[in-house]
């Protein structure tokens, strides 16, 4: 008998009884769902998780100043000015085989106004290297010249948000806004970054020459006298030690701050790839932990096929015993044994597949969360299933293929 007679025997004998059949293959189809699922969400997972540390920019280390203290209650970081440009200077002279670039950052907040337009928003005073830092290019425009950081020049370049909340689709260059009074002129727009892993709007931003924040947007305090700033944002080397380049920098700056021992920083660091990456771990421990579940479904439905399997033999005892008395071979009887467990297998895989996929797209329109299903993926899990299918199914096709054709037929 060919393998296209074989495969329509099986397949005969499989419609003779549905409800059997389906039960049988129900673990496989839950199993091979799941995977499908796993591997749609976990793969998703992974990309926006890449997508947010894209957006921060890599290898991303940032120094906020102390925290304020008063009448007993800390306020958030960076609220004492404890650091100043002379650490981010000192730091990138002193440490280049850890840090590739260091950014002093001033930061401050306000009303945005451009015409009969105005937007509340966070303003930042940076220097050029906020920008290698950041990894950010700009949509349009240019960025800061050395003479406009020199001589705290009056031009601003505008996040993505705030230049469609102030001109809509007009562009903005030339235009003028106002921060506090003080005019700006609008050099440049930045490119989209989307939202932090915090969930911010990394585009609702206004940048400016650091020398314009200090000296004339936020006031000649004493802020501005000592040059101090609110954070520093550093780009660590490549393939560098996140751990040790950390304790290099907290050790400089105890040094430069003329900390003692038993004193605590008066600044905070963090090193914000690692906290993305112990997300990206995080979502690999439960991406293993579905999978964990996904095998013990495809192993209780390879049992489930094999114990059918089992008892179709002894329901068939007869008819193998007619079909080797008529001259088939053993190995007639193995392989159409072994296509039946396989063709359940497959069928179970396929229905799988696609209830998996439903069920990505499902949970991606339901709880947002974007899916990433490679095909590979789909004949990795169709191969699983014609693998349980062959290796469940080997014993009982065996089993029928070993039977005596004459106590087969004297089988009641």
């Amino acid at each position: 008998m060919n393998f296209y007679a074989t495969l329509l025997v099986a397949l005969k004998a499989l419609a003779a009884n549905k409800l059997r059949s389906a039960l049988t293959m129900l673990g496989i189809i839950i199993g091979v769902a799941a995977v499908i699922v796993m591997i749609a969400v976990g793969g998703g997972a992974r990309a926006q998780v890449e997508a947010q540390i894209k957006s921060l920019g890599s290898n991303l280390m940032m120094i906020f100043s102390a925290s304020s203290t008063f009448t007993g209650a800390r306020a958030a970081v960076g609220t004492t000015f404890t650091l100043s440009e002379e650490d981010a200077y000192a730091i990138a002279r002193e440490l280049p085989e850890y840090v590739a670039a260091a950014a002093p950052v001033l930061r401050g907040s306000g009303q945005i106004v451009a015409g009969n337009s105005n937007w509340s928003t966070s303003f930042y005073g940076v220097t050029p290297e906020y920008f290698e830092v950041r990894e950010w290019g700009l949509a349009e425009g240019r960025s800061f010249e050395a003479a406009e950081l020199n001589g705290a020049a009056k031009v601003a370049i505008l996040g993505k948000t705030v230049a469609t909340n102030l001109f809509g689709e007009e562009s903005p260059l030339d235009q003028t806004i106002r921060i506090r009074t003080v005019p700006l002129t609008v050099i440049g727009v930045l490119d989209a970054k989307g939202q932090s892993p915090g969930g911010t709007d990394l585009d609702d931003i206004v940048l400016m020459p650091i020398t314009t924040a200090r000296n004339r947007v936020l006031g000649s305090t004493a802020v501005a006298k000592s040059r101090a700033v609110g954070s520093i944002q550093l780009k660590l080397v490549d393939g560098v030690d996140g751990k040790a380049a950390e304790e290099k920098v907290r050790e400089l700056l105890r040094q430069r701050h003329r900390l003692q021992p038993d004193q605590d920083d008066d600044f905070t660091l963090r090193n914000m790839t690692e906290i993305l990456q112990t997300r990206e771990e995080s979502s690999r421990v439960m991406a293993l932990l579905l999978a964990a579940v996904a095998s013990v479904s495809l192993l209780v439905g390879g049992i489930g096929i094999m114990n059918i399997m089992l008892v179709s033999v002894t329901e068939r005892t007869r008819e193998i015993g007619l079909r080797r008395a008529v001259g088939a071979r053993a190995r007639d009887i193995l392989s159409q044994f072994l296509i039946e467990s396989i063709t359940l297998s497959l069928i179970g895989g396929f229905v799988g597949v696609a209830l998996g996929i439903g069920g990505a797209e499902l949970i991606a329109e339901l709880a947002g969360w974007p899916i990433r299903l490679a095909p590979t993926t789909i004949l990795l899990a169709v191969g699983t299933a014609s693998a349980i299918g062959i290796f469940f199914g080997w014993y009982p096709a065996r089993k029928a293929a070993l039977l005596s054709p004459i106590e087969a037929l004297r089988h009641e």
